[in-house]
């Protein structure tokens, strides 16, 4: 069987995708910043489902990480079947508040380190019958939030970004997809910063198992665009019927500080 590489898969909806793919017996790529999460995820999945598995802990905010992944991948001469551009976080605050490094470091987790990999790795996918690329963005893409102004622009590239490749690559054998979920119950909220809204998120959040199912799902279908949850999806087609500046006022008032 081929292998699945993962981004952010140490925790959250990574691992649990990791686990969906494993179950399927797809080897697996592990990519995050712990050594030690990365170590301990990988022990789990093998022993649990009988599967390789191998990681390599990276910063995916440095400017050369994906080309540092890309090289691993390609001396140890993994064939890649799958590319899940998961990990991504948030900067919340207003704009001119936080430091540019912070925007910029959280601008390439989200957005350049995705793009680069689905570029270093695309030779990689092109050799197997059947290939896929599935990138995380989030429903905070389809409208412009305040106090999380680029995260949301971040993600709104990814969606964008997807949904064009897939247009250049329908007649190969990498079919390409895009998983927006809403909020999540992970860490995120709290890496953010973002205890104002903690109690709705828990209430009303997906949990990981269910997000990583559907994408999974999805991907296989070689669905372009993929939102888990009804709600999600109401929300989303709200965005697109009803005013942005009426949206964008709903959306500031959410995520205030």
């Amino acid at each position: 069987m081929t292998y699945a590489l993962i981004t952010g898969a140490s925790k959250g909806i990574g691992l649990s995708m990791a686990h969906n793919l494993a179950s399927r017996k797809y080897n697996l790529l592990l990519i995050a910043r712990s050594e030690q999460e990365l170590a301990a995820a990988a022990a789990t999945l093998s022993a649990q489902y009988q599967v390789k598995v191998a990681w390599l802990a990276i910063d995916l905010s440095r400017p050369d990480s994906s080309l540092q992944v890309a090289e691993w991948c390609k001396a140890e001469q993994y064939p890649i079947s799958i590319l899940i551009n998961n990990a991504g976080y948030a900067v919340w605050g207003n704009f001119e508040d936080r430091s540019l490094e912070d925007h910029q470091q959280m601008i390439r987790v989200n957005a350049e380190t995705p793009v680069a990999l689905c570029h270093h790795l695309l030779p990689i996918l092109r050799q197997q019958p059947q290939s896929y690329i599935l990138n995380v963005s989030s429903t905070a893409a389809y409208q412009a939030v305040s106090t999380l102004t680029l995260y949301a622009a971040s993600k709104s590239f990814m969606l964008l970004f997807s949904r064009g490749l897939r247009q250049e690559l329908k007649d190969t054998n990498v079919a390409v997809c895009c998983l927006c979920p809403g909020p999540v119950k992970t860490n995120f909220i709290d890496r953010a910063g973002m205890q104002a809204i903690k109690e709705t998120a828990d209430k009303y959040g997906m949990t990981p198992d269910e997000v990583a199912a559907a994408a999974i799902k999805g991907m296989f279908r070689k669905k372009a665009e993929m939102i888990p949850g009804f709600t999600n999806v109401l929300t989303a087609f709200l965005t697109r019927i009803v005013p942005k500046g009426l949206v964008e006022n709903i959306a500031a008032n959410l995520y205030k500080q």
